[in-house]
C-alpha cells in the first residue's frame, strides 16, 4: 500500500506522520510519499515550524517558499527513516486539498495522512479545512489526525 502524508509545516503535520508510525505495520506499506503544497500567490509565506532550518532574524529575507516547503518534507520525511518503506519527497504548487488529491490519484494511494489544525481558525473559516476537502474528496482512506488535546486548567 502507498500513503501519501501531507505537511503544512505544522508541528501538527510532524505529528501526523509520527502517528502513523505508531500503529501500522511497515511490511504492509510499500512506499510513502511526503507532500507539501504552496499556495500560489499567498500572502503568508509557507510555515516551516518543524525542521532544524534557521529562522531569519528581525529584517533578514524570510527565503523562499520552496525552501520553507523542504524543510518541512525533509523534516516529516525524516520520521521513516529506518521505519520500513521507500520515501519519496514533493513539493507542488496550487490548492492543497487539490494537489494532495492528485497525489493521491497518481500513486493509487491507498491511505493519505493529513493533519487537522495545522494553520489555525481563521484559516478554515477564510479558506475552509484541506483535511475536510481532502476527506471528502480523496480516492481512499484518510486519516485525520487531530492536535492533542490541551490540558484543562484547574483553578
Amino acid at each position: 500500500m502507498h500513503v501519501v502524508v501531507a505537511t503544512d509545516g505544522s508541528p501538527q503535520s510532524l505529528a501526523a506522520a509520527r502517528h502513523l508510525t505508531s500503529f501500522a505495520d511497515p511490511q504492509k506499506i510499500t512506499a510513502i510519499s511526503v507532500v507539501a503544497v504552496i499556495r500560489p500567490l499567498a500572502s503568508i509565506a509557507f510555515a516551516d515550524e518543524i525542521s532544524d532550518a534557521e529562522r531569519p532574524g528581525p529584517g533578514e529575507g524570510a527565503g523562499s517558499f520552496r525552501e520553507a516547503a523542504q524543510g518541512a518534507v525533509d523534516a516529516v520525511a525524516a520520521v521513516f527513516d529506518g521505519w520500513g518503506p521507500q520515501v519519496d519527497k514533493q513539493i507542488r504548487s496550487g490548492s492543497p486539498a487539490a494537489e494532495i488529491i492528485k497525489v493521491a490519484e497518481q500513486v493509487d494511494a491507498g491511505l493519505v495522512v493529513v493533519a487537522a489544525g495545522g494553520r489555525g481558525i481563521s484559516d478554515v473559516i477564510l479558506v475552509g479545512s484541506t483535511a475536510q476537502r481532502v476527506q471528502h474528496y480523496a480516492p481512499c482512506p484518510v486519516l485525520v489526525v487531530r492536535p492533542a488535546p490541551r490540558p484543562k486548567r484547574t483553578a
